[in-house]
């Protein structure tokens, strides 16, 4: 099984809360507040770690919440490298309304990172021993971090060996698809529509926009991310769907990030690739299942995966 390292740009502290209504001017009663380590990459190395891997989060932070981030990463048993920065970091939120069963995200743009705080991610990444056999790149950019870093995390993927695993969006995910190096890389419905320069009306749609990613050569795998209607996998053998799982719905917080992890997890023990999106497909499910910002337990995905 290899090391999977994962690079959380602008990490954040989860939390999540209920009210009966959300409602403008007036003061809102919140529920207990219920907090969690959050960002793209960091929740990836939770599940990866929830699920018995090797997994190390690599995050800039700074400030109190920063701080906050790194005690409850360490009670959680996840292996970590906090790379000091001179910023805050940032705090994001979730509302759930009691009323309707609606859910609200609010998600803070983080600090700004300079240049010499981004270069000790990479080091950080490549003074690792073990070296890891993944790095996944998860989550956004936030201010001061320009597209051609994008580059530099694959040209030190490429110099120790590593597979890179990106699950990015908006100009951070075209830009990176532009220049490839990608072995898997997991795109939402709007986001392959996005790099597919179009809308994408129906599944027959939705694989030739795969295929034609894979034909130049963006990714050696791509896992299209549907929620509710499952998730497509593309390659160079081909193209497969797979069903949604029936569960019940309570936040929908951190399900792609768990499949993610799930992925590279079973990808890093030597599972086919049909066997790691099912895993996958538990995990995100597993964590569906749960209130507010908690990932999924490994009860449920074990359980779970056996349905997909």
């Amino acid at each position: 099984m290899s090391r999977i390292v994962t690079l959380t740009l602008n990490p954040a502290m989860d939390l999540s809360t209920g009210v009966d209504r959300v409602e403008p001017t007036r003061k809102l009663r919140c529920s207990l507040p219920h907090y969690d380590p959050g960002g793209g990459g960091i929740n990836v190395a939770r599940v990866v770690a929830t699920l018995g891997g090797d997994a190390v989060a690599v995050y800039p932070a700074g400030g109190p919440f920063g701080d906050m981030l790194q005690r409850m990463l360490d009670e959680l048993g996840v292996e970590q490298v906090r790379v000091p920065i001179a910023g805050d970091t940032r705090e994001s939120f979730t509302v759930d309304e009691g009323d309707t069963g609606l859910q609200y995200r609010f998600v803070l743009p983080g600090p700004e990172l300079a240049a010499a705080e981004q270069q000790a991610c990479l080091d950080a990444i490549a003074a690792l021993d073990p070296l890891p056999g993944y790095v996944v790149l998860s989550g956004s950019f936030p201010p001061g971090v320009a597209l051609g870093f994008f580059d530099e995390v694959a040209a030190l993927a490429r110099r120790i060996g590593a597979r890179l695993v990106l699950d990015c969006s908006g100009e951070a995910l075209q830009y990176a698809a532009g220049q490839g190096g990608i072995h898997l890389l997991k795109p939402s419905l709007s986001e392959l529509a996005t790099l597919a320069g179009g809308k994408l009306e129906g599944e027959a749609a939705q694989e030739a926009a795969l295929r034609g990613l894979i034909a130049r050569g963006v990714a050696e795998i791509i896992v299209l991310s549907l929620g509710g209607e499952g998730a497509v996998l593309a390659s160079q053998a081909g193209v497969e769907r797979f069903a949604p799982l029936d569960v019940p719905v309570c936040s929908a917080v951190g399900a792609g990030d768990s499949m993610v992890g799930a992925m590279v997890l079973a990808l890093s023990r030597g599972w086919s690739l049909c066997e790691a999106v099912r895993y996958g497909i538990a995990a995100g499910s597993a964590t569906i299942m749960r209130p507010g910002t908690e990932l999924c337990r490994v009860e449920d995905v074990e359980r779970l995966f056996g349905a997909v």
